[in-house]
């Protein structure tokens, strides 16, 4: 129940009246799932839609996108700062200026549509910088096979941010991903994320619903604090990497692989070897996290082995009859990346 000052003809008369008022709607269902906690914080900003009522003034209640300059326009008062507030704290500034023109105005603002999500990650990640995410109210509509339409979120999650940056590297620590926001008061919080235990035992992991301007982190591990292979085919790593696979196969050069790949898969993904390939002594070569470059004779007589593929290997084929490995690399290298340095395969990389 609420009670209002109905103003009747003039300003000076008016009835104390009580009535239910129906309860405003949530943003949309995704919106209305959230804690109150977290949509009593959301800061407002460009893009945002939301909904102004204002009881017994008809001409005042609409929804009102707030505008790239970060304003919305009302009826009397013109323009009004709305992004970098809460819906409370805009509801209380227009409380403060329509009061001037009208009787006890009592304003209720809720969102109803939230801009899409802009946030930064760096670290471990193959592509640092702003990713953009879907907002909690963005659907995505498709054709089924069926020729139905179908619509769905996509809730903007620490983990779809971590995608959304090309995925995480094998050398992150997903132990230790730190999140920091920004909050409506100017504080700074952060969050410490763990996702190494639901990658090592399918718990569900804190996927933290992230929010416009949040940074996210992920530090690089240490060496035997997690298992590097394990990060490499977990959800947030890249679907794929890319392996250059040279010499004596059927369609030589770069191949994407899945990142659980072996060397015999990537070596299949490029065609397999030709009747020439001297698969006693295939090369895997590596830059390793210290700037070194490490080689790996690997027998693939059998088309089979343990070797996990990273993204930016280089697997060297030779041909049968070469005097030695190392000189069937020379020749590889030589015919299809001049001139011969080993650093200049690694370097397409880049």
């Amino acid at each position: 129940m609420i009670t209002r000052w109905i103003p009747l003809m003039a300003a000076s008369v008016g009835l104390w009246l009580t009535f239910p008022m129906a309860p405003t709607r949530a943003v949309t269902e995704a919106v209305g799932a959230l804690p109150a906690t977290a949509r009593a914080d959301y800061v407002l900003g460009p893009g945002d839609q939301v909904a102004i009522s204002i009881i017994g003034y008809e001409e005042f209640t609409g929804s009102r996108v707030i505008l790239p300059d970060g304003t919305i326009s009302m009826p009397l008062i013109g323009s009004v700062a709305a992004a970098g507030r809460t819906t409370e704290a805009l509801a209380a500034e227009l409380t403060a200026r329509l009061g001037v023109y009208l009787v006890n105005p009592v304003v209720d603002v809720s969102l109803t549509v939230l801009r899409p999500v802009v946030v930064t990650v760096a670290g471990e990640v193959y592509r640092p910088g702003p990713v953009q995410l879907s907002s909690l109210t963005q659907a995505d509509t498709r054709l089924d096979t069926n020729s139905r339409i179908t619509s769905s979120t996509n809730t903007p999650t620490l983990a779809s941010a971590l995608t959304a940056a090309g995925g995480v590297q094998r050398t992150a620590d997903v132990r230790q991903v730190r999140v920091q926001r920004t909050l409506p008061t100017g504080q700074v919080t952060s969050y410490t994320v763990n996702l190494w235990e639901a990658i090592v035992s399918g718990t569900q992991a804190d996927n933290l619903v992230l929010r416009d301007g949040d940074a996210v982190y992920v530090p690089a591990a240490e060496p035997g604090d997690v298992d590097p292979r394990l990060v490499a085919s977990s959800s947030v790593a890249p679907s794929t990497v890319r392996v250059r696979v040279i010499g004596e196969v059927n369609r030589p050069g770069q191949v994407e692989v899945p990142p659980n790949s072996s060397v015999s898969g990537a070596v299949a993904v490029a065609g397999g070897p030709t009747d020439d390939a001297r698969l006693k002594e295939v090369v895997l070569v590596r830059l390793n996290d210290q700037g070194q470059v490490e080689e790996t004779v690997l027998d693939l007589r059998n088309m089979v082995d343990a070797e996990q593929v990273q993204d930016g290997d280089v697997v060297l084929v030779a041909k049968h009859g070469y005097l030695n490995v190392l000189d069937g690399i020379g020749r590889v290298i030589q015919g299809v990346f001049p001139p011969l340095r080993l650093l200049d395969v690694l370097g397409t990389f880049d």
